[in-house]
């Protein structure tokens, strides 16, 4: 019922910025928390930056002060605005949705399809 469709990832010089967005649609009852994570070759998935249903937000160490995450609920849509991007930013970007889909009980992870982003010297 629920799909996440993420869009916005490429390619992009050292210093320079990019902003990804993910979208869900479907039968949907409510959203709360929204999430980015980011897997680079030969590494684990890591979590990158989360945003509750209140707003809070919360960053890894690695991007504090250069990446921002913010909702727009009206359109069931999470994006990352990145910005001085590095060579170590480069990755396969994952948003998360927590979503209670309509008419069941129950809220689930739903996870987009995943965006490339690369960063060159």
């Amino acid at each position: 019922q629920v799909q996440l469709v993420e869009s916005g990832g490429g390619l992009v010089q050292a210093g320079g910025s990019l902003r990804l967005s993910c979208a869900a649609s479907g039968s949907i009852f409510s959203i709360n928390n929204m999430d980015w994570y980011r897997q680079a070759p030969g590494k684990q998935r890591e979590m990158v930056a989360v945003i509750s249903s209140g707003g809070s937000t919360n960053y890894a160490d690695s991007v504090k002060g250069r990446f921002t995450i913010s909702r727009d609920n009206a359109k069931n849509t999470v994006y990352l605005q990145m910005n001085s991007l590095k060579l170590e930013d480069t990755a396969v970007y994952y948003c998360k949705m927590g979503v209670r889909p309509g008419g069941l009980w129950n809220a689930y992870d739903y996870w987009g399809q995943g965006t490339q982003v690369t960063v060159s010297s």
